[in-house]
C-alpha cells in the first residue's frame, strides 16, 4: 500500500464520521489516557494492521500502536492482534473507521489463503478482479496480495482488456487486437477474452499477450492451453469459486481471476475493548 495515498482515503473516512466532531467525546477530559486492545471474533488472516498506524497518526500523534501479529498472520478466536495506548477521546475517535478497514481487508486476505491453498498449485496464479469497492480498490487489491494471491490490473487505464463488447464494437478479435497495438506503446499488455473456439483460434493468430478462457470447464480450459503457444498467457474466469479450484488444478492454466475475492465477502469480526486510567485532581 501506499502511504500517502492510504492517508489521504482514511482522512476522507474519518471526515465522513465524524464530520465536525465526535459528540460523544464530551464526556472525556483531554488528559483521559487508555489502552484499547483489539481481538478476535473469528479465525482468519490478517491483513491491513499499517491502517491502524497511519490512521492514528492523522488522529493523534501522540497515540501509539503495538502490533502482536504481522501482515498475513493467521490469528484466532480470542487473539490479540493490536494494543492502542494515548488520549482515550482520540483512540474512540477511529475505532469505528479502523476496525471496518481491517476486518473486510483481513476477510479479503483469508479467502484468498483459502483459493490458494485449495488450489494447491506452484504454477497456477489466483487473482483479483476489478470487481472491487469504489473507493476501497487499493486496500481490497492489498489485502488479496496480503492473502498469497496476485493482482490483475489495478484499472481501465494499466492494461487493456478486450471483452465481448469491446469485439462486438471493433467487428472482430482481429480488429480490436490491431486498433490497441497501434494507439498503446510496448509496455501495454493487452488481454482477450474468448468463449468459443473459434474465438481462440482468432486470438492465437491476433497475439495478444493473455487470452482469458471465460466460463469455460476445467476439461475445456485444460484441451485449450495446450492449444495457445507459449509466449501467450492463459487465464481462466468466470464462476470458478472455492468449492471447485481442485478442479483446475491440473489444467495448466496460468492464472484463474476470481472476483469473488473482493465482492462476495463478509468482514471478519474484531472488537475493540478499552481501559482507561482514571486521575483524581490533586487539589493544594
Amino acid at each position: 500500500m501506499n502511504k500517502l495515498k492510504a492517508q489521504d482515503a482514511l482522512k476522507n473516512f474519518l471526515i465522513e464520521d465524524m464530520g465536525d466532531r465526535d459528540a460523544s467525546s464530551v464526556i472525556f477530559e483531554d488528559s483521559n489516557q487508555g489502552e484499547a486492545i483489539v481481538r478476535m471474533k473469528a479465525d482468519g488472516i490478517i491483513a491491513g494492521l499499517p491502517i491502524f498506524e497511519w490512521g492514528y497518526q492523522l488522529l493523534d500523534p501522540t497515540i501509539t500502536v503495538h502490533k502482536f501479529k504481522n501482515e498475513g498472520d493467521a490469528a484466532f478466536t480470542g487473539e490479540a492482534i493490536v494494543k492502542i495506548s494515548g488520549n482515550v477521546a482520540g483512540i474512540l475517535a477511529g475505532e469505528r473507521v479502523f476496525l471496518n478497514l481491517v476486518q473486510r481487508m483481513s476477510a479479503i486476505a483469508t479467502l484468498t489463503h483459502h483459493c490458494v491453498a485449495a488450489l494447491g498449485s506452484s504454477h497456477t496464479r489466483i487473482v483479483d478482479t476489478r470487481k472491487t469497492t469504489p473507493g476501497l480498490r487499493m486496500f481490497e487489491k492489498y489485502a488479496v496480495r496480503t492473502g498469497g494471491g496476485f493482482n490483475h490490473r489495478n484499472g481501465l487505464y494499466d492494461a487493456v482488456m478486450l471483452k465481448d463488447n469491446h469485439i462486438a464494437a471493433a467487428g472482430s478479435i482481429t480488429a480490436a487486437v490491431r486498433k490497441v497495438r497501434a494507439a498503446h506503446g510496448h509496455m501495454m499488455m493487452v488481454e482477450v477474452e474468448v468463449e468459443t473456439e473459434q474465438q481462440l483460434l482468432e486470438a492465437i493468430a491476433a497475439a495478444p499477450d493473455v487470452i482469458m478462457f471465460d466460463n469455460q470447464s476445467p476439461d475445456q480450459v485444460s484441451r485449450w492451453v495446450k492449444r495457445v503457444p507459449g509466449n501467450i498467457r492463459t487465464e481462466a474466469s468466470g464462476g470458478i469459486d472455492l468449492a471447485h479450484l481442485a478442479d483446475y488444478r491440473d489444467t495448466g492454466v496460468d492464472v484463474i481471476s476470481i472476483g469473488a475475492l473482493t465482492h462476495s465477502v463478509s468482514n471478519l469480526d474484531m472488537t475493540m475493548n478499552l481501559s482507561v486510567s482514571h486521575k483524581e485532581a490533586i487539589t493544594q
